[in-house]
Order: structure tokens, then C-alpha cells, then sequence
């Protein structure tokens, strides 16, 4: 390889899928946590308004059982972060997820475009502040002031998704688009395959359990559980460089 050259960025878009594997995937069980609420109550910003202390009972809950259930990253969360750690190009992880197991993993270029886990926002003055803490209706910002406006920077449904000039700005660089564990059904992630396919020479890929109602718009496609595909395509990737995604 020419020594001027420069490997084309990546963009991987990762869902549910990916992180279902380490767990997380139990809170949506039958008997699980979100089963046990109504959604427009806890996770609107019209039930905020309507009752903060059950949102933010709700996700104190939440919370807590996740730090209770010691959620890990799995094998394909760690491949990822060997791929951003070794490849010579600009690696990119945007994540419909709100958990911190890309993180955790070692990933560093994260964009989470539907808020983190461990983190809080004030309604008020809109900082954003780290923290693990319990909020209640009398928790303080400690920016503002402003008693009882503090909530989960987490997207709720309805919601502008976060970092959108951000993430369109890496899908223009890319020259390879990989979507892991994300059903294809929300948007705006379910458009983003189309956005960077008006370009030329960009390489799509779908790393999914199953296929998806946007099968058709992916050049590439690998089934199967995250921890099974998406490690040895990783390792493809670095072994072949540029030629493994087909630029």
C-alpha cells in the first residue's frame, strides 16, 4: 500500500442487538421493567410534565438494576474497540443505546444519539452534567439553580435524536457503514444506509440476528448473534484492509 495513503473512515451504527447479548436485553422481558410501566408516563416529555416523581422513580429503578445486574461488554463490543485501537483510519460508533458498554469496552469516538446512561440534563438551563446519582423532584442544578428540573439526558419518545450534525458529518467521510443489532424501524438511524449510498464507492454492511425490512439497501449481509459475526469481520477488516470492504 502506497505509504500517502489513507484508509477510509468507518461508521458502525449499533442497536439493541448488540448490547442483548450482555444482558441488557432482560429489562424488556415479560416481566420486566418496561413491561411494568406505561411508556407515555415515564418516557414522554408530556408524562414529565405531567408527574416527575414517577419519571424519575421509574429510572432510579432503572438504574439501579443495572448496576445491580453487573452488565459487561461482550465480544462484540470488544471488537469494536480493537477495531477503532488498530485500524488506520478514523473509526466512528454511533449507538442507539443509552448503556456504557461501548465505553467500557475501550471504544473512544462514541456518539450516542439517544442520550447515555450516566448522565443528567436540567430542563431549565440545559447543562449536562456526569452522574450516577438518584434525582428527586428537589434535586438542584447545580449550574442554575433550578430546584426539581433535573432528568436523565435521555431521549424520550418524540424527541429530537441527539448529535445529528455530528453524526451526518462522519457518514460524508465514510467509505464503509456497518449497522450491528439495530432493527431498521426507527428513524432517523433506519435512514442513514440510504445517506451514504447517494455517494459513491462506500461499502454497506448488515451484521444483524436476522435480516431487516432494509435488507436490500446493504450490499453485505452476515446473520447471526453480535458475539459470533461481528468479531471475525472485525479481524477481516484489519487483516485486508481497504479490500475487505470492497472500496
Amino acid at each position: 500500500m502506497h505509504q500517502d495513503y489513507f484508509p477510509p473512515g468507518i461508521v458502525v451504527l449499533t442497536g439493541a442487538g448488540i448490547s442483548k447479548e450482555s444482558g441488557i436485553d432482560t429489562f424488556r422481558d415479560p416481566d420486566g421493567l418496561w413491561n411494568r410501566v406505561n411508556l407515555e408516563d415515564v418516557a414522554t416529555l408530556e408524562g414529565w410534565h405531567r408527574d416527575k416523581k414517577k419519571v424519575l422513580d421509574f429510572y432510579n429503578e432503572a438504574r439501579g438494576l443495572f448496576r445491580a445486574a453487573r452488565v459487561a461488554p461482550n465480544a462484540a463490543h470488544d471488537a469494536l474497540a480493537r477495531l477503532e485501537a488498530k485500524y488506520g483510519g478514523e473509526v466512528t460508533v454511533v449507538t442507539q443505546n443509552i448503556d456504557p458498554l461501548h465505553e467500557m469496552a475501550g471504544s473512544k469516538n462514541i456518539i450516542h444519539m439517544h442520550g447515555r446512561e450516566g448522565e443528567i440534563r436540567c430542563m431549565k438551563c440545559g447543562t449536562v452534567f456526569p452522574s450516577d446519582a438518584d434525582l428527586t423532584i428537589d434535586s438542584v442544578c447545580a449550574k442554575c439553580g433550578a430546584v426539581g428540573e433535573l432528568r436523565p439526558n435521555i431521549v424520550w419518545f418524540g424527541e429530537q435524536p441527539m448529535h445529528l450534525d455530528e453524526i451526518y458529518a462522519a457518514l460524508e467521510k465514510c467509505g464503509l457503514f456497518m449497522a450491528i443489532g439495530t432493527s431498521g424501524q426507527v428513524y432517523p438511524a433506519a435512514g442513514f444506509v440510504l445517506h451514504v449510498r447517494r455517494r459513491a464507492r462506500v461499502r454497506t454492511v448488515e451484521l444483524n440476528l436476522e435480516p431487516t425490512e432494509n435488507q436490500t439497501l446493504f450490499q453485505e449481509h452476515i446473520y447471526g448473534p453480535a458475539t459470533r459475526i461481528v468479531p471475525p469481520y472485525v479481524e477481516r477488516i484489519l487483516a485486508e484492509g481497504w479490500k475487505a470492504g470492497g472500496w
